[in-house]
């Protein structure tokens, strides 16, 4: 067995990997970067060691960094997680050559599985169903427009280096393929450094299927069942479950099987998951589920399977990569209960998704008969440079019904503070009536999106909420918020008044009802407290000038003194940031003349880039940005002044 283990990786997986090992008393070591000095991953290892700065490409995806670290600290063996190296084969084999253990599979299997046409056409050979399309070498526009004609569209054009949702084209229309078809190429070069494409029929009501497999150097491979990961939002999963609903068991077996078929096709050894697209226009059937891809690594939502196998997958990871069988025969194998999970971003729905970042005074999330994997703890901070999914929030039970129940309410508990989160997005996904039943598909959420969304505007119930919870700081007699008598008065909270604790809030009992003067967000607000408002209860923490209330997955800030508000918006014309990032191009100087809808500059944060445009005609009047800059939120980058309108006679 491995006795020293280092983990070329961070953030969650970090330290879920780092628990299995020290459960196992495995000694562990960590790699950290500048922005990581801190980080909860870098101070639960055994040792740590430093490899770089911030961004990744100087750090976590330094190859010859990490394996000196393992040499350096006595490390016998490197897990990479998942991202960054996981399926590099060029660093496994280096990994290998240093005489050091790689906890994952073998060089030629990643090599195999990762472009998608030679994966596909080994697929095909071993009898597993792919879906139709084309995989030839003959990439001039002319054979790809006949073929796709063959096909019949819409059609689904692919990079065939391509992963995470980029490189990737629907076409409806044959008048619109070459256009796309460039676009996509472009986009191919410009990520993978490969613009190959490959043509597949586009499913009408695609469900994303998988199935976990695991091998073993002795010829071993097993299936421990499928997760069903249809909601997504750009390609990207947002919650995962296990068993996939409506999955019959002659329809599983026969799935399953071709994922153990895939994994023997490639000489298989460590955690795999063969990904498929199901054409569920008539519900799961094994006739109409094609292969897609192979992730050659551990995953994201690899828990739901955890949870319903009761089998540690980090545990088998490293007793294979000991040399060790399978610890369980597929007969040894079953599901018990449902399990889901949802990943929880630092980003906010409400402006486009944009990246949330920086530090986080208020970090708790519901714990009670939920599972939570995250790296972030209060008074941490969430960097600008990596994911933006903070945690991940898993809930197994009984049955489908219970299991979205119990996830639901972990994530309107949600407590994160001043970071934000899309808690509240996921509670009105686990809410809404069609995921309820089960009615599933991969544009779940492009479909529902505007209902998904939290509203922009506070709400009543929200100020109620919010006055109750300063209303209750008063009479607790906190302090930071700097107020006098007058406010006390102002408050009108009986001296008598019964306050106590409940959970993780608060609930008040007054004799009359209370006005209370409080802002949001620079807007004064008087609110009279409802008659039995006190029985409701509100959940919120006190902070430095004020309270923020926790509702639904959303936080929402309150204060009793006017100057405590958030800052005022700009004057028009001014472009703020909308988020913490890098200034990775600027397009515009002081004086030129541009149009509405003109590119003026790109924000990058979390691996996301955000183009800011002129709001209207107009003149460059001041330019506070510059390529590579660091910018904080709101900042002022550049003003426009609007082009005199010419009124004529």
């Amino acid at each position: 067995m491995i006795k020293k283990l280092l983990i070329a990786n961070r953030g969650e997986i970090a330290c879920r990997i780092m628990r299995t090992a020290q459960r196992m008393g495995i000694a562990t070591v960590a790699v950290y970067s500048d922005a990581d000095a801190k980080a909860l991953h870098t101070r639960s290892a055994d040792e740590a060691v430093h490899i770089g700065p911030s961004p990744a490409a100087e750090s976590y995806l330094v190859g010859e960094k990490i394996i000196a670290a393992a040499k350096e600290t006595g490390a016998e063996a490197i897990h990479p997680g998942y991202g960054f190296l996981s399926e590099n084969a060029d660093f496994a084999r280096a990994v290998i050559e240093a005489g050091l253990i790689w906890v994952g599979p073998k060089p030629e299997s990643i090599e195999a599985m990762g472009l998608k046409d030679a994966a596909k056409e080994r697929m095909i050979a071993a009898g597993v169903p792919v879906t139709p399309g084309y995989l030839g070498e003959d990439q001039s526009l002319e054979r790809l427009s006949a073929e796709a004609e063959k096909i019949g569209y819409p059609v689904l054009i692919k990079a065939v280096a391509g992963g995470g949702g980029k490189g990737m084209r629907k076409v409806d229309d044959p008048a619109d393929f070459a256009a796309s078809l460039e676009s996509c190429q472009r986009e191919a070069k410009a990520s993978f450094g490969n613009d190959e494409v490959l043509l597949e029929k586009w499913i009408t009501s695609p469900r994303h299927i998988e199935v976990q497999v695991f091998g073993d150097s002795h010829g071993n491979v097993v299936h421990l069942f499928e997760r069903d990961c249809s909601l997504q939002r750009r390609h990207q999963k947002v919650i995962e479950e296990a068993p996939a609903p409506g999955m019959d068991e002659a329809t599983r077996e026969e799935i399953c099987q071709a994922a153990v078929r895939a994994a023997k096709a490639v000489d298989y050894e460590g955690a795999g998951t063969i990904e498929f697209i199901a054409d569920a226009s008539e519900g799961l059937r094994a006739d109409r589920i094609f292969f897609m891809e192979m992730n050659t690594r551990l995953q994201v939502e690899h828990p739901v399977t955890e949870e319903i196998t009761g089998v540690d997958l980090v545990e088998w990871q490293l007793r294979v990569a000991s040399g060790e069988p399978i610890p369980l025969k597929q007969e040894e194998l079953s599901i018990s209960g449902w399990a889901i999970e949802a990943r929880l971003y630092a980003e906010d729905p409400a402006k486009g998704f944009l990246p949330s970042t920086g530090p986080a005074e208020v970090f708790e999330l519901e714990r009670r008969g939920v599972r939570v994997d995250s790296a972030i703890e209060a008074g941490g901070n969430v960097s600008p440079h990596y994911d933006p999914m903070i945690a991940k929030l898993i809930a197994h039970a009984d049955n489908r019904s219970e299991a979205v129940e119990l996830l639901a309410g972990a994530c309107a508990d949600s407590w994160v503070w001043p970071v934000k989160t899309n808690a509240a997005f996921l509670w009105r996904a686990l809410d809404h009536e069609d995921f309820q039943q089960a009615k599933l598909d991969t544009g779940f959420i492009e479909r529902n999106l505007d209902g998904l969304l939290p509203p922009d505007a506070i709400g009543e119930d929200q100020l109620v909420q919010g006055a109750a919870a300063l209303t209750i700081a008063a009479f607790l007699d906190h302090k930071p918020f700097g107020w006098d008598v007058s406010y006390r008065r102002e408050a009108r909270l009986d001296s008598d008044a019964d306050v106590w604790r409940k959970a993780r809030g608060f609930r008040a009992n007054s004799s009359q009802q209370d006005t209370v003067n409080l802002y949001h967000q620079s807007q004064h607000h008087a609110v009279e407290l409802p008659v039995g408002w006190e029985e409701a209860g509100v959940d919120f923490q006190v902070l430095e000038g004020g309270v923020v209330v926790f509702d639904d997955g959303l936080a929402h800030e309150f204060s009793l003194r006017a100057d405590a508000g958030g800052s005022a918006s700009a004057a028009d014309g001014a472009i703020l940031a909308p988020m913490p990032g890098k200034v990775i191009a600027v397009d515009v100087a002081e004086g030129d003349q541009v149009t509405a809808g003109q590119r003026l500059m790109v924000l990058e944060a979390m691996k996301m880039e955000h183009a800011l445009t002129a709001p209207f005609d107009g003149t460059v009047t001041g330019l506070e940005a510059s390529q590579g800059g660091q910018v904080q939120v709101e900042a002022v980058l550049c003003v426009v002044e609007p082009s005199k309108v010419d009124e004529g006679s």
